[in-house]
């Protein structure tokens, strides 16, 4: 990879202006990658490959206004596993074509990897990865595009106990260190309204204890920090077991995947947040267009992250140094919403959403702010 002592310079023209006059400079980061890091098979294959997708767009979009100095994507399979992931970051850094990294896609293997990237000098940007304590280990090329776990979990809560008017919330999580991470937050936000808590396995199928403890606390809400595939699952179990209260959950779930999973029935009436505004109209387009497929979650945060290398690119950026402080001072106004980050990586503004499953289908264009 290109680390720390690079010193070939951005290609094009040395015009300063936009995409279309090409990049400032001449050098050896013309035909260079962008890797990714991510899901790209596995239970929360979906949410990987919404990134994937976005990077692309990005890329498509400026390789056509800069033929001359082309920029490519090398794609890294994590399954989302924070014991696949470490052996995949020796790979990317020890890649002399790649120069920049979208990704990790989740909190695990960013916490599995960061400091690895970090020692490289790789700056990377993440489109989804939310949990706190990522950005407090001074892994200064690590940075993010979306709002954390505690901004989310606090928001959560607030939704269930005021927007929804519940009084006893029982939270699960499925232990990955982004479920745990949100669920806290969603735990401590609660206070006295949570009255009950418990933990199941990723793959877990049978959810029938947790459905017991459940029914038997009382609850009249359960917040599920997870992913869709067991959100799914837990919520057609409560249905089928006779709960009749708010089932709401995080941005991991936030999937079209996770009405599939459930079912359309039970899904009906799920809330499920994320740190992520609607894409704009003409976004789903033009990624529909160039990937085959509809947007979904994190697509516009990985397609802005993408979009913030290639501006470094443009800039001039002739290490990867220049290419992290770029980052660092980068703030402008992305697909996802404005982009600018602090001293630690992280996005210094960042709306919570709550979207709706209506009518059997998961809403994406209507969610409600949650103030």
């Amino acid at each position: 990879m290109l680390a720390l002592s690079l010193t070939v310079t951005a290609c094009g023209s040395d015009d300063s202006g936009d995409g279309d006059k090409g990049a400032k400079g001449g050098g050896d980061l013309c035909g260079k990658n962008i890797a990714f890091l991510g899901a790209l098979t596995g239970d929360a294959a979906a949410l990987g490959q919404n990134m994937l997708g976005g990077v692309k767009l990005a890329l498509d979009e400026y390789n056509k206004a800069n033929a001359d100095c082309k920029i490519g994507v090398k794609e890294f399979d994590s399954q989302g596993d924070p014991k696949v992931a470490p052996g995949l970051a020796t790979q990317i850094i020890n890649d002399d074509s790649i120069f920049g990294l979208v990704g990790p896609g989740f909190s695990g293997e960013s916490l599995a990897t960061g400091k690895t990237f970090y020692e490289a000098g790789l700056p990377s940007i993440s489109a989804s990865a939310t949990n706190v304590t990522i950005t407090q280990q001074d892994w200064i090329t690590w940075h993010r595009v979306i709002g954390n776990d505690e901004a989310q979990g606090k928001a959560d809560s607030k939704y269930l106990t005021e927007t929804v008017g519940a009084t006893k919330v029982f939270v699960v999580d499925d232990g990955q260190d982004y479920s745990k991470g949100l669920a806290g937050y969603v735990k401590e936000g609660l206070g006295d309204a949570k009255v009950g808590e418990d933990q199941i396995t990723v793959g877990q199928t049978d959810m029938s204890a947790v459905v017991t403890q459940i029914k038997a606390s009382g609850a009249d809400a359960v917040f599920y920090g997870g992913y869709y595939a067991e959100a799914g699952l837990l919520v057609k179990q409560l249905r089928q077991g006779g709960f009749t209260g708010t089932f709401m959950s995080g941005d991991g779930s936030e999937d079209p995947a996770f009405v599939k999973a459930a079912g359309a029935d039970a899904a009906e009436g799920a809330v499920l947040s994320a740190p992520a505004a609607p894409a704009p109209a003409d976004f789903n387009d033009k990624y529909k267009a160039v990937v085959g497929a509809d947007s979904g979650l994190y697509s516009t945060q990985a397609y802005d992250a993408a979009n913030i290398f290639l501006a470094a690119v443009k800039d001039g950026a002739a290490t990867a140094e220049e290419v992290n402080d770029f980052i660092g001072k980068y703030d402008g106004e992305g697909a996802s919403g404005p982009i600018a980050f602090d001293d630690k990586g992280d996005i210094t503004s960042s709306t919570i959403y709550a979207y709706f499953v209506k009518g059997g289908k998961l809403d994406l264009e209507n969610p409600e702010a949650i103030k």
